[in-house]
């Protein structure tokens, strides 16, 4: 029995650990120790698993047995609150404090092989000329051929000051190239992107928020400077994160005391009013934020925030709608738990958390567009109507097109990756006007042949604004930057060109909110 003995203590440590232990995060404590009734039905589990261990036809893991348990009962009270184990705790924790140590590069598979996308400017791989495109056949000479990208990323990583060994398999080099990367501790930015788009009219992207995320997006407003006169936010696709962080992001946009949210919950310490801690008076221009249906949490927070205040127009699609807290509780053995202690209401009160209850797991995740209509409706701060209850709905609804089979085909089988890194291999130097033109389509199609994808000229032709901004977009981030790269992108992005196009609108909605505001003396 001694197995049962020591599985029981397990259990009991992590769930007991769960309802009283520690957190990282908003504090939330636990008034009570489990109930009698809980007890009893630990002790009803702990022999389910005894007994499995004994008896199963094969061999148990325990740590699995227990940890996914663990998991299915978590899902039984709402899709957000999750366990993590002590690796995947971790890689949590690293990714919340916004830095980690590594070589400095973006990767992903491509071709079924790990292949750098960019490098980071200033890191161990940038400085020893690590380029985009450059394949990962090796690390520490064992073959990454079959790995997944979060393997690589695992193998990449470790201690500063530690080497790790890798070779590059480079277009147009027979031989791999070997390179001694030394570790260093390398920036996660938060927020990758901060330039004018056009002039005076400032575009900044932020892509999770983490804790580093409000002096980031500091950094980007200082970066445009006084003068801006309209600002694009970009929080498509953006999934959320830190709670403080989303706080100190709107409080750069709204004035000192106006509500970011609340949050209500069933102790009272999880109730809460988050006002704007410091404000601003000095951002006078236009704001046009750009949500779509991966926009979730903390970003909903931020937009919800700003279009309650008319501080902006909010555009693009429906907003995933995750109105729930999530507390973070270390657990024992380095493990972790992220429990819903809360629900928060924008500042209009509205709760834009979508309906859970009635529906799978996968339709909640997956099958977004066949929620129902929202559940209520409140105002702004200026009467306008807004809606809570399916997520935060645009002001103004702009959807991107889905990409048609033959875009589908193209981008899968990373055609346009592919050709311009064995393009670049003969056309080194960089080309600023870069089309590109007839002759470089001509070629696009050659290599459409030899890489055997079938396709009409019909097909081609009907998409050659498509082919045409991805053939340079690769080429761009193939010579120069990220950065340069996104603007090439963003120039064929139908939500960008109508945020532009309503700047004005914005203007008129935020100058109309600040009369009100000085009427009534806020």
């Amino acid at each position: 029995m001694k197995k049962y003995h020591s599985l029981t203590f397990a259990v009991t440590v992590i769930v007991v650990a769960a309802l009283a232990g520690g957190f990282w995060g908003n504090r939330v404590q636990a008034t009570s120790k489990p109930s009698a009734d809980v007890n009893e039905l630990l002790k009803i589990y702990s022999q389910v698993v005894s007994i499995a261990e004994e008896n199963y036809a094969d061999e148990i893991d325990g740590q699995k047995t227990i940890y996914e348990s663990i998991r299915g009962m978590l899902k039984t009270l709402d899709p957000h609150s999750n366990f993590f184990d002590p690796k995947s705790f971790a890689q949590f924790r690293e990714d919340q404090r916004g830095n980690f140590y590594g070589l400095g590069i973006t990767i992903a598979i491509r071709n079924a092989k790990p292949t750098v996308i960019s490098p980071i400017p200033g890191t161990p791989a940038y400085r020893l000329g690590i380029r985009s495109g450059d394949i990962i056949a090796k690390i520490e000479k064992a073959s990454t051929d079959g790995l997944a990208i979060q393997d690589v990323v695992e193998k990449l990583r470790g201690p500063k000051g530690t080497t790790v060994n890798i070779s590059i398999q480079r277009e147009g080099i027979a031989e791999l190239l070997e390179f001694a990367i030394v570790r260093d501790e390398i920036p996660h930015f938060s927020v990758p992107f901060t330039f004018f788009i056009r002039p005076k009219v400032g575009y900044v992207r932020i892509d999770t928020f983490t804790e580093t995320t409000e002096k980031e997006i500091s950094d980007s407003l200082k970066k445009l400077g006084n003068d801006l006169e309209g600002l694009i936010l970009d929080l498509r696709g953006n999934p959320g994160g830190y709670l403080q962080a989303a706080i100190g992001v709107a409080d750069k946009f709204l004035k000192n005391g106006q509500s970011v949210l609340v949050t209500k919950g069933r102790l009272a310490s999880a109730n809460h009013s988050y006002p704007a801690p410091r404000g601003t008076d000095s951002s006078n221009f236009p704001m046009v934020v750009l949500i779509n249906s991966g926009s979730a949490s903390a970003s909903e927070i931020v937009a919800g925030a700003i279009q309650d205040h008319d501080r902006g127009l909010i555009l693009g699609e429906t907003s995933f709608g995750k109105g729930l807290v999530q507390t973070v509780f270390p657990l024992s053995q380095g493990a972790g738990v992220s429990l819903t202690t809360a629900k928060w209401y924008t500042p209009s009160g509205r709760l834009i958390q979508r309906d859970y209850a009635h529906k799978s797991f996968y339709d909640y995740y997956y099958n977004k567009g066949k929620d129902t209509p929202p559940t209520e409706i409140k105002t702004t701060d200026s009467g306008r109507e807004v809606y809570g209850g399916g997520g935060i709905h645009p002001d103004i609804r702009v959807e991107i097109p889905k990409p048609n089979r033959f875009q589908t085909l193209l981008l899968s089988k990373s055609s346009f990756f592919k050709f311009i890194r064995a393009y670049n291999v003969t056309h080194s130097s960089y080309d600023k006007s870069f089309g590109p033109g007839e002759s470089v389509l001509n070629d696009f199609r050659s290599f459409l042949v030899a890489d055997k994808i079938e396709f009409e000229e019909a097909d081609f032709s009907a998409n050659l604004d498509f082919i045409k901004r991805q053939l340079r977009y690769e080429y761009v981030l193939g010579h120069t930057s990220q950065e340069e790269a996104q603007k090439v992108f963003l120039e064929g992005d139908i939500q960008v060109g109508k945020a532009l196009e309503v700047l004005p609108q914005a203007k008129a909605l935020f100058q109309n909110a600040k009369k009100l505001a000085s009427k009534s003396g806020r």
